[in-house]
């Protein structure tokens, strides 16, 4: 079933992403009232009537595209946290973010996106990354490359010598052992800045215009597009531990996604020299 999905026309998922977004989300950009804005664990975890409707206008749509198919969204996850659990089982998983980049729609900003991944028996297989405020749709299937608009993206390798441009986990919002971990990255060599949308963060890897992720976190809406698309890329990911991340948890955090292997390394380097 799996195969023949991928096999077939995949820009139907593509347009159940775009109308989503133009259904949902873009009408509300810059125009949401008080009460459609809600924290849900704190004032830097916030949910709005966009992710919500457009979570359920993805679910809805994802599941008629590819029948047997289940979905684990950000917002179901909130409501039922069992509905995770899915990740695990033996029926192909929709995995969806509808704003990633809360924060940022929020506040009327252009970066934040929706995410879009399809797995199956805990391995990525296709993802979609779509930055409606920006125009940008990026797609990745495993073994066949990732296209941003439709151009091959190469991550490629950072010029020798130059300052390393990691986006990582704000240092605030971790245990303190991450919070060691991640301070090694304020080491020569490597400029780390907390991030913005983690979808947004993997794209800047996979296109080449940062070089590096470094994160404490482990939902799979935030990171299982990206993961694939910065593999597709030619880039590399890893835990602390050196394995590679389990879209389904317990990983050793925290891990990073490089635009190769030697940048992933010298990050997973001043990680474990923090911890």
């Amino acid at each position: 079933m799996i195969d023949d999905f991928l096999a077939g026309d995949l820009t139907e998922v593509e347009a159940a992403v775009r109308a989503a977004a133009a259904a949902e989300i873009m009408p509300r950009f810059r125009q949401l009232a008080a009460h459609e804005i809600v924290e849900k664990n704190g004032p830097h975890d916030l949910v709005t009537t966009a992710d919500r409707l457009a979570e359920e206008h993805l679910t809805a749509a994802l599941s008629r595209l590819l029948p047997g198919s289940v979905v684990v969204g950000e917002e179901a996850v909130h409501a039922d946290p069992e509905v995770y659990g899915a990740l695990g089982g033996d029926a192909p998983v929709w995995i969806v973010d509808p704003v990633d980049g809360t924060r940022q729609f929020v506040r009327g900003e252009p970066g934040f996106c929706t995410l879009v991944a399809l797995a199956h028996h805990g391995e990525v297989l296709a993802s979609w990354t779509y930055a409606a405020a920006l125009d940008e749709m990026a797609v990745a299937v495993r073994g066949r490359g990732a296209t941003l608009n439709g151009v091959p993206l190469k991550a490629g390798s950072p010029v020798p010598g130059d300052v390393l441009r990691v986006a990582m986990s704000h240092p605030d919002y971790t245990t303190d052992a991450q919070k060691r971990a991640l301070l090694g990255l304020r080491t020569e060599g490597i400029d780390a800045r907390p991030c913005g949308s983690a979808g947004l963060e993997y794209l800047a890897v996979a296109r080449g215009t940062s070089e590096a992720t470094a994160f404490n976190w482990e939902f799979a809406w935030d990171h299982a597009a990206g993961l694939l698309l910065v593999t597709e890329a030619g880039g590399a990911q890893a835990t602390l531990s050196g394995a590679p991340f389990r879209i389904a948890g317990g990983n050793d955090l925290p891990f990073t996604a490089a635009r190769d292997r030697a940048t992933a390394e010298t990050v997973l380097t001043a990680l474990r020299a923090g911890a």
